[in-house]
């Protein structure tokens, strides 16, 4: 199964990242998360801090584009294989920075994704 990044992970169980990160765990994913409040779903550890994870298979993103440009770097730090810009995330300035360093990216929903089995 793929190791997945949720970027923009949220305690709160309305929102899609914390939906995102239930279905990952339910499917079998590895699932590490980032969020600007600490705190844990499912048993899955919400990090604050950015970690050097490795074999990170995909980043799937929940942050609005004006928040996104501070984290390019670290993003493509991790040399993930796929980026996934969730609803609301599009960013055009990033797909071309991904593009740059041979990472793919997808525009869709994580969960749609997994519903589907697309993931």
């Amino acid at each position: 199964m793929k190791n997945t990044l949720v970027f923009g992970a949220s305690l709160k169980p309305n929102r899609y990242a914390n939906m995102a990160m239930i279905r990952l765990q339910q499917t079998g994913h590895n699932v590490k998360a980032f969020g600007l409040r600490e705190g844990e779903v499912s048993g899955i550890n919400i990090d604050t801090e950015l970690k050097a994870y490795k074999d990170i298979h995909t980043v799937t993103l929940y942050l609005n584009p004006k928040r996104q440009d501070s984290y390019y770097d670290y993003i493509i730090s991790l040399r993930p294989k796929r980026v996934i810009f969730n609803p609301g995330t599009e960013n055009p300035e990033f797909y071309t920075l991904l593009k740059a360093h041979d990472i793919n990216f997808e525009v869709a929903c994580t969960l749609v994704l997994l519903g589907t089995n697309q993931y």
